[in-house]
């Protein structure tokens, strides 16, 4: 899977922008305002994702390419390496769980924006 898949695949759920906030070469999805993922793109294959705790620790153990993301809270960020042992089905399934995982922890304001 390349940057532009995953831009594409990003960009295609409900109520995603993308954004570069901290500097001209990290690119953020962000939904609602709030992140799920960020691609750095003088490193592209690398790929940032929010995760639920214990889920990051069992994909840490199980994957080589999986690990804390560097700069990021470890205990809910996680850094694939796509060049490594992960495939395509799963990088969908985690980009999927990371959206999933902002959305569920909405507070009621935003939860109204992302379903207007």
């Amino acid at each position: 899977m390349n940057i532009e898949e995953i831009r594409e695949y990003c960009l295609s759920k409900k109520a995603v922008s993308e954004c570069f906030p901290f500097d001209e070469v990290n690119l953020v999805f962000k939904v609602v305002d709030k992140m799920f993922a960020l691609i750095n793109l003088n490193n592209p294959d690398i790929l940032i994702l929010k995760c639920d705790p214990e889920y990051a620790l069992e994909l840490r153990e199980k994957y080589l390419a999986i690990d804390g993301a560097f700069h990021f809270n470890k205990k809910y960020w996680n850094q694939i390496d796509l060049s490594r042992d992960v495939n395509d089905k799963l990088i969908y399934s985690l980009i999927d769980h990371s959206y999933d995982e902002v959305i569920k922890k909405f507070p009621r304001k935003k939860r109204s924006e992302y379903e207007g």
